[in-house]
């Protein structure tokens, strides 16, 4: 372990599922000697299989881990990614000492300072200031260790006028902020934080990710960062880990792990995009629908990707004339861009009865913020009527980031970005194109 920081060998955790306990004293004492004393499987077990919140197992107990080896070396910034109950939070309990494993070994290397939930490690009762002092007593600080960084704890977390009241008069988010603050300011050599920045605002959050960009780069302190935020994860960290039922399925570099993350949902993704149409023209069919080559309401915008692409394929018992109207809203519902083309510009799209297809090129803004967006789609006569609605038929995961291509920053009326369309075409069996 030269270089390595934390080391899982074999790592595997099972968990009983209702009862606790044999029934028997006797049953509980031959449980002991075999499985602690003598290493062998529990003879009283019925094991059902992986951690999977999907199905139902049928034994008596259940694996949230199973035969996880990995390697962190010192100064790393690890992502630890995957669906709710893969088993991210059981890996970081178990490197935590929260949990001990079933098998296997963790090994590591310097003070280890976890932030796993709200709250994790205070005492309600007891105030700010002396939780603080608490924390960096059961890490092994010296009085004066803290001391020196008390001041800056404080700070960070905002709550100078609070630090001498009682913890369970503060908010989850002073909670929050206060937990951060001392899991990143106390000297530890390996930061475990757990999805805990999604309780705080939006400056919270921007402060803590700078925080452990600093942690990491500045002070070469090993982290260990789990959230469902991908945006963030790409941010702080350099390296990803998959993990889904329980096992290890990606490890490499950040963005590869993310898309390895996005295609197992795509591939798990029940639906598609035609399935979000909430409301439809009785002459209207819709046969399918396509943002970014896919039909999945799951896609990624891939790095250096200048346009949108979007595809409706469909059929209609009457002569139209449309616009599509796309809006991109964060996933709070925030609207922060849209393409309006037939409103702004007049331009509307005509074709006959019978089958189309609609191909649409959208350039994308020179500045778009790392994350997750829902997009809005619009088949649309604009301000008569709509063809069809599909809200929040697809996320889309961006990376973020400022580049040379990209449509130029446009308000439009309703507030936000306007985005423009590069090209727009519709073909039909009978060869009718027209854009009014």
């Amino acid at each position: 372990m030269s270089d390595c920081a934390v080391r899982f060998e074999g790592v595997g955790k099972m968990y009983r599922l209702g009862q606790v306990g044999t029934g028997t004293l006797c049953h509980d004492l031959n449980q002991w000697w075999q499985t602690r004393i003598l290493g062998r499987e529990n003879p009283y077990l019925k094991v059902g299989g992986l951690s999977n919140l999907t199905t139902k197992n049928q034994g008596d107990c259940v694996w949230a881990l199973r035969d996880i080896s990995l390697d962190i070396n010192q100064g790393e910034t690890v992502g630890i990614i995957g669906r709710n109950g893969a088993g991210k939070s059981t890996l970081l309990k178990l490197l935590s000492r929260i949990t001990t494993p079933t098998t296997g070994c963790i090994k590591a290397r310097g003070r280890i300072t976890s932030m796993l939930e709200v709250g994790t490690g205070f005492h309600p009762e007891m105030t700010g200031r002396e939780n603080i002092y608490m924390n960096g007593a059961i890490m092994g600080m010296k009085r004066r260790e803290i001391a020196r960084r008390f001041d800056e704890i404080v700070d960070f977390a905002g709550i100078e006028r609070y630090v001498d009241t009682p913890v369970k008069r503060y908010s989850s988010g002073m909670w929050v902020r206060l937990g951060f603050a001392v899991a990143a300011f106390l000297e530890s050599d390996i930061l475990v934080v757990d999805e805990v920045l999604a309780v705080g605002d939006a400056e919270f959050q921007r402060k803590a990710i700078g925080k452990l960009e600093y942690a990491t780069h500045g002070q070469g302190r090993t982290v260990l960062f789990v959230s469902h935020n991908m945006g963030a994860v790409a941010q702080l960290c350099r390296r990803g880990i998959v993990i889904d039922r329980g096992h290890v399925v990606a490890d490499g570099e950040i963005n590869q792990a993310i898309e390895a993350y996005m295609s197992r949902i795509e591939e798990d993704q029940i639906g598609e995009i035609r399935d979000a149409i909430k409301r439809i023209h009785k002459s209207l069919l819709i046969d399918q629908i396509k943002i970014n080559d896919t039909t999945s309401r799951q896609s990624i915008l891939a790095p250096g990707q200048e346009t949108l692409r979007i595809e409706i394929r469909g059929s209609s018992r009457q002569e139209m004339k449309c616009s599509i109207k796309l809006i991109f809203k964060t996933m709070a519902g925030l609207p922060v861009a849209s393409l309006v083309e037939g409103r702004v510009k007049g331009e509307t799209i005509q074709f006959v009865p019978g089958e189309f297809n609609i191909e649409c090129e959208v350039i994308l803004p020179r500045y778009l913020a790392k994350g997750d967006f829902l997009i809005d789609l619009y088949l649309h006569q604009p301000t008569v009527q709509d063809f069809f609605y599909a809200p929040n038929c697809a996320i889309l995961h961006s990376y973020g980031g400022c580049q040379e291509y990209g449509a130029p920053v446009v308000l439009a009326d309703e507030g936000f970005m306007s985005l423009e369309c590069e090209s727009i075409k519709v073909k039909q069996p009978s060869g009718a194109l027209t854009l009014c």
